[in-house]
């Protein structure tokens, strides 16, 4: 692979391609720790110090920020509001028949969805941060630390607006710099932000294992934390490249004096067809009554039992919400991502069929049995690889410091396998080894 990696380097337009994705990387790091102006950053990093900066209803946004919101810097949102602006955009494609419409008519309908795309994110990052600003100003981003109060010392109209009109243009400038990376560089751009950003939070989450550890001055629980996540990304890496190959066979065509089809193709159908995003819907959903109870007034009944059960991950009636959602939302993600009736008609159009099924109805109720069939231990795949912080916890006390949770691991192992994919595609085209000999 090493090699790989020098040939890469030694072709001239994929050099620029992987110096320029570098490139952007920086841009977005440091972006990363530029505070937004009207914060102090002195009691942040006091607060910092003090709280736990990977738990509480912010951290799967801290996360994907790569630690920049709970640091309240210019690109605090990170990539969250677009991710949340292509996630509400594909389900509504689904339930809006002119969305439907402009996703068929090919490269122009897809450039005017991903410009509502950008609008759509632009709204969500100035209600995020909004919100981001009011929970810094309370002092309820921090709980527990003395400073958080004067988080923000200037609490006028004018440093509010500044604040919240800062961080939506770092955010219209991560989703510039993820756009810039897809057009001009290596693989996804949004894929690899959050890839780094993700990344990003692994060396001091697993010093701080070993800081808190007691066996062998916590070398033994740092060794043991790089064991088991080589051992899940394994896991994950096995699960992920899994599918079942459905076989459809074309049948021969005579147009004037050529022949056309007599082929026999496959169709993928992935164990994890619906990928992270189960965990992400599942995990937002359930931080919105947590949210709610957080920001009301009263000591009421509902309130309390919210912060007993659904503020604290090791709760059974938690876990179990979580599991149970992340199924859910992965059968739900696949009936909206895959069409069955649609994939037996087109199959049909070109003269293909899958051999022992007739074509047409019977092929679209074969599609959608295989696909059932698969989703469940997909899904539960994915509601056991979420739980593993937890079981971390309870295990050796690395608690939200452990860095191979559910999500990131998802995330890391998906991001790395595409991104690998198309280098070594470009390493191909230009009659190289690539990197799987």
């Amino acid at each position: 692979m090493l090699t790989a990696f020098a040939r890469a380097f030694k072709t001239p337009d994929l050099r620029k391609k992987l110096l320029f994705t570098l490139g952007m990387i920086v841009l977005y790091r440091i972006g990363a720790h530029v505070p937004v102006p009207g914060v102090s950053y002195k009691n942040v990093q006091i607060c910092m110090e003090q709280a736990n900066s990977n738990s509480g209803l912010f951290g799967l946004v801290n996360m994907f920020s790569g630690g920049a919101l709970l640091q309240i810097t210019v690109f605090a949102l990170g990539i969250m509001p677009y991710i949340t602006a292509s996630i509400i955009l594909q389900l509504l494609t689904v339930v809006i028949p002119r969305l439907e419409a402009l996703k068929k008519e090919g490269q122009s309908g897809t450039a005017k969805i991903t410009q509502y795309t950008r609008y759509l994110t632009v709204a969500l990052a100035i209600l995020q941060g909004t919100g981001l600003v009011a929970t810094a100003r309370s002092g309820a981003l921090f709980q527990g630390c003395p400073s958080a109060s004067e988080i923000v010392p200037d609490q006028s109209i004018f440093i509010t607006v500044t604040m919240v009109i800062t961080m939506t243009a770092g955010t219209a400038a991560v989703m510039w710099l993820g756009e810039m990376i897809t057009d001009k560089g290596i693989g996804n751009g949004m894929s690899i932000l959050m890839f780094i950003s993700i990344a990003a939070s692994f060396p001091s989450a697993l010093w701080a294992i070993k800081k808190q550890g007691s066996l062998a001055d916590g070398w033994i629980e740092f060794g043991t934390v790089i064991l088991v996540g080589f051992v899940m990304v394994g896991l994950v890496v096995f699960v992920e490249q899994a599918q079942r190959r459905i076989p459809v066979q074309y049948a021969k065509r005579m147009i004037g004096r050529r022949s056309y089809g007599g082929t026999s193709t496959y169709i993928p159908l992935k164990v994890n067809q619906a990928g992270v995003i189960p965990v992400i819907f599942a995990s937002s959903l359930l931080y919105i009554p947590a949210l709610v109870a957080q920001f009301a007034g009263g000591n009421s009944s509902w309130k309390q039992w919210i912060d007993d059960n659904l503020t604290k991950g090791d709760h059974p009636i938690y876990l179990t919400l979580y599991f149970l959602l992340i199924v859910f939302f992965a059968f739900f993600y696949v009936a909206i991502s895959f069409n069955p009736e649609e994939v037996a008609d087109n199959m049909k159009k070109y003269g293909g069929f899958i051999p022992g099924i007739r074509a047409g109805r019977p092929t679209a109720e074969y599609l959608s049995y295989v696909l059932n069939r698969i989703t469940w231990p997909g899904s539960l795949y994915l509601g056991l690889i979420a739980l593993v912080p937890t079981m971390a916890l309870v295990g050796f006390g690395a608690g939200s410091n452990f860095p191979f949770g559910g999500t990131s691991i998802l995330i890391i192992v998906g991001v790395g396998l595409e991104t690998v994919k198309q280098i070594e595609s470009q390493l191909q085209q230009r009659n190289y080894e690539g990197f799987l000999r």
